[in-house]
């Protein structure tokens, strides 16, 4: 049975649940107060790259299930349902986690929001939030409102695909709460009954308490986070003592209390998510005064900065002084398949290395138009074979498809020199060194490979 809901914040979470909610046969109305954003996506157009979410945008319009607003009007006072999914971005000068959107989101919504309806929070939020927003709204409404939490495990890249089909729903509901659960287990029904493409029955509907809920994105981004720079620690090791890092990770993740994902050594995370919740998390920690039981996440975002400077010496290491420098970066964005230029390793790598006064110029096949609006002194090139030419060193950043499956010998006369450092273990070592280029990998043993 269709319900009518409201999503409010469409950037990206925003956008592609009400897309989502909307394929699954809800009337979904998205709120967002940007101009330029709202205008997109009323054309059909989304305002972020992520596959397959354009084609299903636009069939979501023209089947009458998702329409936009700019704000709330007398339409939202009939949904049963309120997502919110604005931003908490990471305060500036502080490792907290910035709430104002969502208290001005409900702020927003009061007035319009039925005494029969849940509001669900779908933003990552320090543990708490929810009390303080609930409160807040029956203040500012003037009756009760079911408040729950439904944290988002999108990853970019396959986020309409984790929506209709995801590993876990978790719902988190309080004590007296009687409405939320059932409210939305209706609103998930299709993808549990197996409609939207998973086995019937096979995905977990987790029902748990408010504060737990909150804490189950922070807790899972962090445990993430921690994986992957436990095995860039492991590759400091290895660089030092001319061990293999790859080949370490391949042996432990066989132990099937460790596995295989998430154990790949490079130049690090970044992104949205992982950076600023590890830092939000441990600032939480220390208002509650426990922070000591998350110390070690200062150690985890320290080795993953720490990956980013091992490149910028390893240039210094191939080319000396690096004023004047012909330095190529393949990738702007934080991974492949999105144009997310928040907290990029490569995009770092590449400012550090324009700082100390290289001629840096970057490719990237879908972020160029981004960058070159956000960092408009780096220099861009489109073409990926022409690129290359008079490159001193180039270096691997992102790991595209694009980059992954290029022919060493179609640029390996336009360079100046044949070095290439490898940020992401991703190239096939032998063919580039049958042509002739000396690869350098993050983690391996580098005077083997030099």
């Amino acid at each position: 049975m269709s319900i009518k809901m409201t999503v409010i914040g469409l950037g990206y979470l925003g956008a592609t649940h009400a897309v989502a909610m909307a394929e699954i046969g809800h009337q979904v109305i998205g709120i967002e107060p940007d101009a330029r954003k709202l205008e997109a996506l009323r054309a059909g157009k989304l305002p972020f790259h992520e596959p397959g979410l354009d084609t299903a945008l636009v069939k979501a319009i023209a089947s009458g299930n998702l329409t936009f607003q700019s704000e709330h009007d007398e339409s939202s006072r009939s949904a049963q349902v309120h997502f919110l999914c604005v931003g908490t971005p990471q305060l500036p000068g502080s490792y907290a986690a910035d709430t104002k959107y969502l208290h001005s989101a409900i702020e927003a919504l009061a007035p319009f929001v039925s005494s029969d309806a849940v509001v669900a929070g779908k933003s990552t939020v320090p543990v708490g939030t929810a009390a303080e927003l609930s409160s807040k709204l029956d203040r500012l409404s003037g009756h009760e409102v079911s408040l729950c939490w439904n944290p988002e495990f999108l990853r970019e890249g396959t986020a309409l695909q984790d929506s209709l089909t995801p590993d876990r729903i978790v719902i988190g509901v309080d004590t007296a709460d009687q409405l939320s659960e059932s409210l939305m287990r209706r609103v998930y029904q299709p993808i549990l009954d197996g409609s939207t493409g998973a086995t019937p029955g096979s995905i977990p509907f987790l029902v748990m308490d408010v504060a737990t809920s909150e804490l189950v994105k922070v807790a899972a981004n962090s445990f993430l986070a921690t994986k992957i720079s436990f095995i860039n620690a492991m590759a400091e090791i290895a660089e030092a003592s001319g061990a293999d890092a790859v080949r370490l990770a391949e042996a432990i993740g066989f132990d099937n209390r460790i596995g295989s994902q998430f154990l790949r050594n490079g130049i690090g995370f970044g992104g949205g998510c992982l950076p600023k919740d590890i830092r939000a998390f441990m600032a939480r920690a220390n208002e509650l005064g426990v922070g000591q039981a998350v110390d070690f996440l200062a150690d985890v975002d320290a080795v993953n900065l720490r990956r980013r400077e091992r490149v910028v010496a390893l240039a210094k290491r191939q080319l000396g002084e690096l004023q004047g420098k012909r330095i190529l970066v393949l990738g702007a964005s934080f991974k492949p398949d999105s144009d997310d230029l928040r907290d990029s390793p490569a995009l770092d790598v590449a400012l550090q290395l324009k700082s100390l006064g290289a001629d840096v110029v970057v490719h990237d096949p879908i972020a160029l138009n981004a960058l070159r609006e956000q960092q408009p002194t780096l220099g861009t090139h489109d073409d990926l074979t022409s690129a290359f030419e008079g490159a001193e060193l180039v270096i691997l950043g992102t790991e595209w498809q694009e980059y992954k499956k290029l022919d060493p010998q179609s640029v390996s006369g336009l360079v100046r020199n044949k070095t290439i450092i490898d940020g992401r273990n991703a190239l096939d070592y032998s063919a580039w060194q049958a042509k002739g280029w000396n690869v350098i990998a993050l983690g391996r043993n580098l005077e083997h490979s030099e």
